[in-house]
């Protein structure tokens, strides 16, 4: 497999580019999907099918931002024959508004592309991987190294619902990280593996709560309020490591400071009022 991207340890690389502390979270609703609910919550049912919302967020600072996932790549579901090509699989849909959602709800928010002091990515499933497209060389997409071990030794990475070209081009730099790390002031990522081995939720401090994006450790609220982990996992301890991921998200969500927002529900506040406004 060769290998186009630049990897480095996020230690090596110089601090983001951000002053000052978080401000504020912007959220952003960039396509849908129909999901099994048991595929969301463990138990479910395979057969009632949610149409879930693909999120995405921007993380605002006094003089810079960060960007938390970033859904799909627009141009695999224009395309006709790459979306078969993509994302031929049994009873699974992607569905992206008109336009380019990510980059227009950027927009919207009055935020600069040139700006952007680097992506954080949850996990690399090609329903949040679309924002590698659009990163300088100096704005690194952050990921655990157990993550990127994962997509480069997988066989089939279509088979896991990845797609290893959103993640290797040139001109496009992932810094890795071990665990529970500091990114910026106010901002850190925790392990929340399981539902892939190196799953990561991004914890951050705004001035009147702490923020938790949970990624697909929690699609819906329900996981994170019942602490019932998601229903697809990775790997031969993936099951115990997504109960302790949720476990970890419910506590921290019972601090009357802490919101843990769930990737996917549609019904969850943030993302209601994104979809209700457009």
């Amino acid at each position: 497999m060769s290998i186009r991207t630049v990897v480095r340890d996020r230690a090596v690389l110089a601090p983001l580019d951000v002053a000052g502390r978080p401000r504020r979270v912007v959220p952003f609703v960039v396509g849908y999907e129909p999901i099994p609910e048991g595929v969301s919550v463990d138990g479910g049912s395979r057969f009632r099918f949610l149409l879930e919302p693909v999120t995405a967020a921007a993380i605002v600072f006094d003089e810079g931002w960060m960007l938390v996932d970033g859904g799909f790549d627009p141009r695999r579901i224009r395309d006709r024959d790459l979306r078969l090509a993509t994302f031929d699989y049994e009873n699974y849909l992607p569905i992206v508004p008109p336009g380019d959602p990510l980059v227009d709800q950027i927009d919207e928010a009055g935020l600069a592309m040139h700006d952007l002091a680097a992506a954080v990515l949850t996990h690399a499933h090609f329903d949040h991987t679309g924002a590698a497209r659009l990163l300088a060389p100096d704005q690194p997409l952050i990921m655990q190294r157990t993550e990127w071990e994962h997509v480069t030794t997988l066989a089939d990475p279509r088979a896991a619902f990845l797609l290893f070209d959103d993640l290797n081009r040139a001109g496009l730099t992932i810094a890795l990280v071990d665990g529970d790390a500091e990114l910026a002031p106010g901002v850190r990522v925790i392990d929340t593996s399981g539902h892939t081995p190196g799953h990561q939720s991004v914890v951050v401090e705004v001035p009147d709560r702490t923020i938790v994006f949970a990624g697909d450790a929690a699609d819906l609220r329900h996981n994170i309020e019942h602490g019932v982990r998601c229903g697809s996992t990775v790997g031969p301890h993936g099951t115990e490591a997504a109960d302790a991921a949720i476990d970890r998200l419910h506590a921290l969500d019972a601090d009357p400071l802490v919101e843990v927002w769930p990737a996917h529900d549609p019904e969850w506040g943030p993302w209601r009022a994104v979809i209700d406004a457009r």
